[in-house]
């Protein structure tokens, strides 16, 4: 009889708690309805940007790396002529060492000492302009995006979009309607805006 009176229970209680569920589902849905209605979900303005065509045909961009290539191309070559120069040293100074060309051991050991010194300096040059390399290079980013990011706040005054999202490749989007690719019209925005600078 006490299973039975606990079982009752149960089913009221579960009763009044599906009731309840039902209510809030039914005051959910209004409210819902509300949120979407003052600027929710429903009312999102959504577009992207694909940042591939951007890096390839932004003049902005396509002048960094311009430079880019052509100061590591300057410097590959300063360093390939050290290179080259030191390589001779080394070459000769192993000939006069094997036919005993040096007055002294001595002598034969400040020649090597020198060269050495020169093999190391060179590779102190070559880190040195690696790393100007590379802070130039990751000063053009931080140049590029802030470019990039400043067109995009002046051009979304107009357009009104809640969200911009950028997609490299099948990276960041794996499906979005064409319709939402604003890319051309940012990127002709960015060009028109752009003066290349007089060197």
């Amino acid at each position: 009889m006490k299973k039975m009176k606990n079982l009752f229970m149960g089913l009221a209680a579960l009763s009044c708690i599906m009731m309840f569920a039902q209510c809030t589902a039914n005051k959910g849905g209004q409210d819902t309805a509300t949120t979407e209605g003052q600027g929710g979900l429903s009312e999102m303005k959504v577009a992207f940007v694909e940042i591939d065509t951007l890096l390839s045909k932004y003049n902005f961009c396509i002048d960094l790396n311009e430079a880019l290539v052509k100061k590591s191309e300057n410097v590959r070559l300063q360093l390939n002529q050290k290179a080259q120069d030191l390589q001779k040293q080394q070459q000769e100074f192993q000939t006069k060492y094997q036919n005993n060309a040096f007055l002294s051991a001595e002598r034969a050991q400040q020649e090597y000492n020198r060269i050495n010194k020169l093999s190391e300096d060179l590779q102190t040059l070559s880190d040195k302009l690696q790393s100007e390399l590379q802070a130039e290079s990751d000063k053009n980013n931080m140049q590029l995006s802030d470019s990039i990011r400043n067109f995009l706040k002046e051009y979304n005054k107009t357009k009104g979009f809640t969200l911009i999202i950028s997609n490299t490749g099948m990276d960041n989007l794996l499906y979005a309607d064409e319709a939402l690719n604003i890319t051309q019209e940012v990127l002709d925005g960015l060009n028109a805006r752009y003066s290349k600078p007089i060197n």
